[in-house]
């Protein structure tokens, strides 16, 4: 069982930051890939970023490279994901993810076996 807790959303202007924070215990074994989604009422769950077992390497989606850092420090060290220049209709739950099936970066959902409570980002025009 791996338990993930996540932290960090609130409420920012468009064009504001806010860091994101993924907290990971249990047996994740030798390390897990994290990745971080984010979804909004009748819309399916998006991908946002992906970071490796041992934070050395990252995968973003289109709409946010330039913009968002995910990292983490090693394995079995907290995920992070930075955001930088938020957009309003980048409001949304945004919820953390771990895959104990690999250890490299993905985008598919079906990938990640354990997720986060979510954390509402809001960002306001």
């Amino acid at each position: 069982q791996v338990r993930l807790e996540e932290s960090g959303g609130g409420l920012v202007q468009a064009g504001g930051s806010l860091r994101l924070s993924c907290a990971v215990s249990g047996r994740t074994g030798a390390g897990v890939a994290m990745g971080w989604f984010r979804q909004t009422p009748g819309k399916e769950r998006e991908f946002v970023a992906s970071v490796s077992w041992d934070g050395g390497d990252t995968y973003y989606s289109d709409s946010v490279k330039g913009r968002f850092t995910a990292s983490r420090d090693g394995a079995k060290k907290p995920a992070y994901l930075q955001m930088n220049s938020l957009r309003p209709e980048e409001t949304a739950v945004y919820y953390c993810a771990a895959s104990t099936r690999r250890v490299g970066v993905t985008s598919l959902r079906s990938e990640y076996d354990y997720w986060g409570q979510g954390t509402q980002v809001t960002v306001s025009s």
